[in-house]
């Protein structure tokens, strides 16, 4: 049994996002199109004897709020394992950008540790650890690029054609839960039953939001939307992106953004590449 590991935890885009409507215990539904991208954080592990979970590395809050923290601290409790990590993350996903980088950090953070501590667990068995983390984790975990909905718990993997995206990344910090709790957020999008979409089909519901609460959005989204033509919000934000037909398109809209507005060119994964990770 290993007693290190390091692993990836690629960002996602959302292809588009429907909130289809709100339960009764606040929760939002929703349909969506998850598409992995080769932009990723990395993750060390290391086993540890004495049960401690110790954060190290990039951590831009408390490491109780640290959701690779409370991903091992999660199975923990659902085990019983004694044994404990130091987890050291090195970010390359911006934090508050609507790509998952906090979630995909917490499955493969459950992935890694079901090894490193010699659990066994089927992937199934991570998923329901894993929602009770976040809506995006489960999806994380199973790997496949999927249509999501209900409160990320009703998954249907699709295969989704490769693609180059150029990508703007304004400077903003774009808090999810204020984003949902706004009132003038549209809730009742119908949910197509088909799993099978075309390129630019649908909206993201939540991109007029953050759009006028933070004309950094705002702004990136008419930007991209000038050098690329497509330009859509992920998640509940803050980046922007485009598909294009070749990488060559791509570094030529990114390098036509405006001074102070970052971006990279990215491209579409077929999968997640711990998807065949053994336990």
């Amino acid at each position: 049994m290993e007693s290190a590991l390091g692993l990836p935890a690629p960002a996602k885009l959302n292809l588009f996002l429907h909130v289809t409507g709100r339960r009764v215990d606040g929760y939002h539904t929703l349909q969506t199109a998850f598409q992995l991208i080769d932009l990723a954080d990395w993750l060390d592990f290391e086993r540890r004897g004495d049960g401690q979970i110790v954060r190290e590395g990039d951590l831009l809050w408390d490491a109780s709020e640290d959701l690779a923290v409370r991903a091992a601290l999660a199975l923990q409790r659902a085990t019983g394992c004694r044994l404990g990590a130091s987890i050291r993350v090195t970010k390359n996903i911006p934090s508050g950008s609507g790509m998952g980088g906090g979630s995909s950090d917490a499955a493969t953070a459950l992935i890694a540790l079901n090894r490193l501590w010699g659990l066994g667990m089927a992937r199934a068995e991570l998923a329901s650890i894993a929602l009770t983390l976040g809506a995006d984790v489960p999806f994380f975990v199973h790997g496949e690029n999927a249509i999501v909905r209900g409160v990320g718990e009703l998954i249907t993997p699709v295969s989704l054609p490769r693609q180059w995206l150029a990508l703007a990344l304004p400077p903003a910090h774009v808090p999810t839960p204020a984003i949902f709790a706004a009132p003038e957020l549209t809730r009742s999008t119908p949910s197509a039953k088909m799993n099978v979409f075309s390129v630019g089909y649908g909206r993201n519901d939540l991109e007029p939001v953050a759009a006028a609460r933070h004309p950094e959005v705002a702004t990136a989204l008419v930007a991209m939307g000038r050098v690329a033509g497509n330009a859509r919000m992920t998640g509940s934000g803050s980046a922007v992106f485009a598909a294009c037909e070749s990488a060559g398109p791509a570094r030529t809209a990114v390098l036509a953004l405006p001074p102070g507005l970052p971006g990279l060119v990215v491209r579409t994964l077929a999968r997640h590449p711990l998807a065949s990770f053994a336990s």
